[in-house]
Formats: C-alpha cells, structure tokens, sequence
C-alpha cells in the first residue's frame, strides 16, 4: 500500500480490526519511509443492487442516500453520527446477506423506518412523513396513535 503522504511503498500494518459484522476489515498501517500512521479499509467485493423506483426505473444501490435521508429526519435530535452510520450499516448488510439484486424502494424504507423506530420516535415520524408523502395532518396523527399504542 502506497503511503499517502510520502508515496512510498514501504509499510506495515500495525493493527487490523473487523468491522460491520465482518464484511470490513480495518487496517491501520505505519509508512516505513516517513513514520507517519494512516488507516486502510478493505470491503467485500458488492454485488450489483438495482434499486426499483415508484416509476419502475431502476438505478444502482447508493447508501449514501440512505444517509442523507436519516440525517434529515435526525436533524436536532440526540442521535450521534456514529449511530447513523451503524444504522445504514446494518441496512446494507441486510440487503447484501438478503442476496436479491434487485430491490423495490418502499422495502428499502420500510427498513428504514423499522429501524428509525427504535432508535428515535421523532425521526422515525420525520422519515414517515416524507416516505409515505404525508398529505395532511391526519396522517401525521395515525402515525402517532401507531407509536402511542
């Protein structure tokens, strides 16, 4: 592995950690030329996901969209980066070990929002509203009647 401060390709790794259930490993690495400590991360080769939108087109898997779209509806809440991250891990994950290669998008919400729930009520609320297109405040209430029973 090239360092990236020095170019050199001199190092070794000096610890390696499994991370997300295994399919990551986490490599921290000393360049042998200048000193200096970097971090490596090596994933299991993805398979192919196609995402099946509402207008049946399809269009590659990003997790990134699943992020932005937890930290919009955990906006001002007391959920850490950390936990965002975990939660759009154990998405991916599910969806890997699942093995489709094509998945329609309201399952990829639906595990959103089932996993939005235990993590914070008013997030899992924000995430239903846009997902489900909430159209009045009636809807925001059987939501909430949903949470309260």
């Amino acid at each position: 592995m090239r360092c990236p401060f020095c170019k050199h390709d001199n190092d070794r790794v000096v610890d390696t950690r499994a991370m997300e259930d295994g399919f990551l490993i986490r490599r921290r690495r000393s360049c042998g030329t200048c000193h200096r400590r970097f971090t490596t991360y090596e994933r299991l080769e993805e398979f192919d996901i196609r995402v099946i939108k509402r207008d049946q087109s399809r269009q590659p898997f990003d997790p990134e969209k699943i992020r932005r779209g937890i930290e919009r509806a955990c906006w001002k809440r007391p959920v850490s980066t950390e936990r965002i991250q975990l939660l759009v891990q154990e998405i991916e994950t599910e969806l890997y070990v699942d093995g489709a290669m094509e998945i329609a998008c309201q399952a990829i919400g639906e595990l959103v929002m089932k996993r939005l729930y235990a993590v914070d009520e008013v997030a899992y609320v924000r995430f239903a509203s846009v997902y489900r297109d909430f159209a009045n405040v009636d809807d925001f209430f059987r939501v909430i009647e949903g949470i309260r029973e």
